[in-house]
């Protein structure tokens, strides 16, 4: 390496790359990101439609400390704006809204579950751990009982990756779960634990005063000269034992350690001549297509939103009250296609606003307007059966993925990562 070489190269200029880029920054790691678009953030996307803010990936994240540093060394901290975590999540089921319990409180009166429903949880402990080769639903129904499952994990658990949890299996879907069981040594200490915490333990849901975007702007900003916007990495290649060559369309650089944070297609693509089964392997991984709708409407709800049980009539998934959460006045976005209905991503807009439009009107009672359609062909990873072929991924020392195939969903996991991956690549934590 030359003294102009950095040490390692991010390569995706979403949250888990640029998160990365930062972390390495604050430990003195020389490092350089390169993102293929002029547009950071990945699927965190924001923007105004007639002088309305809309959320066109994730609607919120969770203000943890790691991120509360970020804004701050970021020096956005006044334009972060929270919201209340002690409003109530919905489950729509037979055709009512019904509350998701979030608290000991709100498990009490809950009529989402049955007396009968809330006894069988007591019996969770008597179980047997999660087989990693039975399905997530399989799991959950023998952990927790059929109404348990069907009322309100299907709902929430499938809805948030927009899976099946019969597709999925245990070893992919539910890695985290099954560390958190091994660690309270039951399922439902730990969920107990977690009903219990204070307001101050937990993480409220959070936003931007202009969007989520917000985030991944001010870390592109602030690492200006270390991100090179609008520059594809076509492939990466060997410099000796120790060291690889980055192309792009400008040149070639050494590093000592690629990370690479992008979709499994294109990760594939770059290490194809370095590691060709591998890249074969990464070709398999199915996600869940998802489309938004987002509607203006005057309808009045406090809360976070609702889920759809998937025994209802509705192609709905879910929908965020995003004019609840943080004052947006009457946006709502609505959720449809994963894997119950991947077709709707080839559905026309018109089609799209239709159903959303009708299904929010037979759920709250009031009408709406839908003003723009989002589609997302690889929304989310599906962790099902094509996850097999994550066994086949080995790549060489020296690259490394950090994604959201290869860990969790969401912008707090993501930072939580990078900031992981930054340590050791620093040689420390």
């Amino acid at each position: 390496m030359t003294e102009d070489d950095p040490a390692v190269a991010v390569v995706g200029g979403g949250m888990t790359g640029l998160s990365t880029l930062h972390a390495l920054t604050e430990r003195d790691v020389d490092a350089v990101a390169y993102e293929a678009t002029d547009e950071v953030g990945g699927v965190v996307r924001s923007g105004e439609i007639d002088g309305k803010l809309f959320e066109f990936g994730p609607q919120r994240l969770r203000m943890t400390d790691a991120i509360r540093a970020m804004v701050t060394d970021l020096d956005i901290a006044d334009e972060v704006i929270t919201a209340d975590d002690d409003l109530p999540l919905f489950v729509y089921a037979g055709g009512k809204l019904r509350e998701a319990p979030r608290s000991l409180s709100a498990f009490r009166r809950t009529d989402l579950l049955s007396t009968t429903a809330k006894l069988r949880l007591l019996a969770e402990p008597l179980t047997d751990p999660i087989d990693p080769e039975e399905s997530a639903r399989d799991a959950f129904v023998r952990k927790f009982g059929t109404e348990t499952y069907t009322n309100l994990i299907a709902p929430l658990f499938g809805g948030t990756y927009g899976s099946d949890p019969a597709r999925m299996p245990a070893k992919y879907a539910l890695q985290p779960i099954m560390g958190m069981e091994e660690k309270n040594g039951t399922l439902l200490r730990a969920a107990l634990s977690r009903l219990v915490l204070s307001d101050d333990e937990t993480p409220p849901p959070a936003s931007f005063e202009s969007g989520l975007q917000r985030l991944p702007e001010a870390l592109a900003e602030e690492h200006a000269e270390r991100l090179h916007r609008e520059t594809p990495v076509m492939g990466i290649e060997r410099a000796g034992d120790d060291e690889w060559l980055v192309h792009t369309d400008d040149g070639s650089r050494r590093v000592d350690h690629v990370v690479l944070t992008t979709p499994a297609d294109t990760t594939a693509d770059i290490v194809e001549g370095v590691d060709a089964e591998s890249a074969a392997a990464l070709r398999e991984f199915n996600y869940n297509p998802l489309v938004m709708v987002h509607l203006e409407s005057p309808a009045r709800a406090d809360g976070f939103g609702y889920q759809v049980r998937r025994t209802e009539p509705l192609r709905t998934l879910g929908v965020t009250w995003n004019a609840s959460l943080f004052d947006r006045d009457g946006v709502y976005t609505v959720f449809l296609g994963g894997m119950h209905d991947p077709g709707a991503i080839e559905r026309d807009d018109e089609t799209l606003g239709e159903t959303a439009v009708a299904e929010f009107r037979r759920v709250m009672g009031v009408d709406a307007e839908a003003v723009n359609v989002e589609r997302m062909p690889r929304a989310f990873p599906a962790w099902d059966d094509s996850w097999t072929a994550s066994e086949r991924v080995d790549l060489p020392e020296g690259i490394t993925l950090a994604t959201n195939y290869t860990g969790r969903m969401g912008v707090p996991s993501r930072v939580r990562e990078a900031r992981r991956l930054a340590g050791k690549l620093a040689g420390g934590e």
